[in-house]
């Protein structure tokens, strides 16, 4: 009887026993989250308004034939860099030489029958003074001599004529750029006007930007605009150099231009972002972007009580965003302390755990 006494109590104080551990494990303490704070505070926030438009060239010529004849020689290749005023093809000139050559024997006939009515017209007017002829005599041969000298400069401004012509079978490049295309080869016979190249040059572009129809009354010509493309590292300041008159019928937007020269990387085609400052807002309260939350009420922040121990939620009206900044426009003033990292999981008056401040500056 006693043993069966002894296992009995051996076996309830078993069962007390794991009943009290059980009891333990129910009653352990959950930690509040940890969070980050951040003070809001007020800076100046510029008032933009950003786009994405394209580069137009302005100086991309399709250099034409300004001469007929057969092209001898092509020297410059699709694809390739070229300076203004480098050769790029030769066309026959022999044409030209011949008649350059019969212009020069004009000229030189006329002057040769000029000089010889000089001589005229000095006699005559010596034979005058000493009444051996008439004056009319006289008025005629320098008649003769005017006719002659205008003969003579019609004979050389035709010579310039030929020679100038001659002068286009050495077609140069208009520009410092890239042969897009080659529409010659050697052994064509062009005329006048025919185009030959396709230079393409990066010189001077024009942006293209599209803004929307609410702001054209706040975008006026020489307003500073803000460039960028992805070609290019560099960012470019620049001027609203004009905005078109009319509006887009496809996406009801007004097109503003402005103007990049001499800009390595930038190209024709290229896709480029814009961005006008319009004004500046002093004195804006900000936060961060995370810490502004969708809850059921509206846009929220949590701001920090006195104690850094709880979180109570803030219904507040938002403004402008740039940079991971959000302006606060009402809810929040400057000075309070609000949870950064972790708000997305929190709710009003939920107990917390502040591991770390930052500050506006510093995250932003």
């Amino acid at each position: 009887m006693l043993n069966r006494a002894g296992k009995l109590l051996s076996m309830a104080l078993v069962l007390l026993l794991s009943a009290c551990g059980k009891q333990e494990e129910t009653v352990k303490v959950v930690s509040p989250p940890s969070v980050s704070v951040i003070t809001a505070e007020q800076i100046s926030m510029e008032v933009r308004e950003e786009t994405i438009g394209s580069l137009e060239g302005m100086m991309d010529p399709t250099v034409a034939a300004e001469v007929s004849g057969r092209v001898l020689k092509v020297l410059v290749r699709q694809g390739q860099h070229v300076k203004k005023g480098q050769e790029i093809a030769l066309l026959n000139p022999v044409d030209y030489q011949l008649q350059r050559r019969e212009a020069l024997s004009e000229v030189a006939r006329l002057e040769a029958l000029l000089e010889n009515q000089q001589r005229s017209v000095e006699r005559n007017a010596r034979l005058v003074e000493r009444n051996f002829i008439s004056q009319i005599v006289l008025d005629d041969v320098k008649t003769q001599e005017i006719a002659l000298r205008r003969q003579l400069e019609g004979a050389k401004s035709r010579l310039a004529s030929i020679e100038h012509n001659q002068s286009k079978t050495r077609l140069l490049s208009p520009v410092d750029g890239t042969v897009e295309s080659r529409l010659v080869a050697e052994g064509d016979y062009v005329k006048v006007g025919d185009p030959l190249f396709q230079i393409i040059s990066n010189q001077r572009l024009r942006a293209h930007l599209p803004f929307p129809e609410s702001i054209a009354s706040s975008i006026r010509p020489g307003l500073e605009v803000r460039l960028n493309t992805p070609t290019s590292s560099v960012e470019i300041v620049s001027r609203i150099r004009e905005l078109k008159p009319a509006i887009g019928a496809g996406n009801r937007a007004i097109d503003v231009l402005a103007d990049v020269e001499d800009q390595p990387g930038w190209h024709t085609g290229a896709s480029v972002s814009g961005v006008v400052v319009l004004g500046v807002r002093e004195n804006v309260v900000v936060v961060p972007e995370q810490s502004v939350v969708l809850r059921p009420a509206g846009e929220v922040v949590y701001a920090i009580s006195q104690d850094q121990a709880q979180a109570h939620q803030r219904v507040v009206r938002t403004g402008l965003r740039q940079d991971g900044m959000v302006e606060i426009i009402d809810g929040i003033q400057a000075g309070e302390q609000i949870v950064l990292d972790g708000a997305a999981f929190l709710t009003d008056g939920a107990r917390i755990s502040v591991q770390k401040e930052m500050s506006v500056q510093a995250d932003s």
